[in-house]
């Protein structure tokens, strides 16, 4: 009877990682698709591409499930099509909140935004309401272990990057490119054969608010 637990526990926690893995592929596969739709089936040129196959690769997903996710994205392929879409409000203690998300169904996404968002002591507001207090910028983050500052910040600023921000509570640099910029930044760190962490166009707060630890909570949650 022992034995048949165990064998049960591990079919369950096999299950589990299954699913968890599961959900990244498909949320990366989504990734792959828009970004290949937008900007083109070529990571060469295709920043957001690259960083997306780079994310696949992380994670042991097939070569042939990412070039059938490059292929959906630039309709060489049929299936779900999946597109982008913005949602605007504010969460617990008045904080700004801009969402990027991928769906297939803008109808049916909108209200699951505004029931997480109320749920959580959010709202969801209109078009335009935070918007203006965030900035388009590359975002890029390199392990402090592969690196030294003054090594990284040369090699960045050469390439263009606007700034470079070393927080002593967290273990990545943080690099800020101009959004059109990021390419060719993450281009020349990897050349000069230093890892990149993450690197994505992504919207930036001009400011931050702080909030008590009960808001931080709910906003962790939502």
């Amino acid at each position: 009877m022992a034995g048949h637990s165990k064998w049960a526990q591990i079919k369950h926690k096999k299950a589990s990682a299954d699913a968890k893995r599961g959900k990244i592929f498909t949320k990366i596969v989504k990734e792959i698709s828009v970004s290949a739709r937008i900007g083109g089936g070529d990571p060469t040129g295709n920043p957001r591409l690259r960083t997306a196959i780079e994310k696949a690769k992380e994670v042991n997903m097939p070569a042939e499930n990412i070039k059938r996710a490059i292929m959906k994205g630039t309709g060489e392929l049929p299936g779900v099509s999946y597109e982008e879409c913005q949602y605007e409000g504010y969460g617990p203690g008045g904080v700004a909140i801009l969402l990027d998300v991928l769906t297939d169904n803008k109808n049916r996404t909108a209200p699951e935004v505004r029931h997480i968002m109320t749920k959580h002591g959010g709202s969801l507001g209109e078009v335009g309401c935070v918007s203006w207090m965030f900035e388009k910028k590359g975002y890029i983050l390199v392990e402090k272990t592969k690196t030294d500052e003054d090594t990284l910040m040369s090699i960045a600023l050469e390439a263009g990057a606007e700034d470079l921000k070393n927080d002593p509570k967290e273990d990545n640099f943080e690099i800020v490119t101009a959004a059109e910029n990021l390419g060719a930044v993450q281009h020349a760190i990897e050349k000069a054969g230093i890892p990149v962490s993450l690197a994505e166009v992504t919207m930036l707060p001009k400011n931050y608010a702080a909030v008590d630890e009960k808001q931080a909570e709910q906003m962790m949650r939502m």
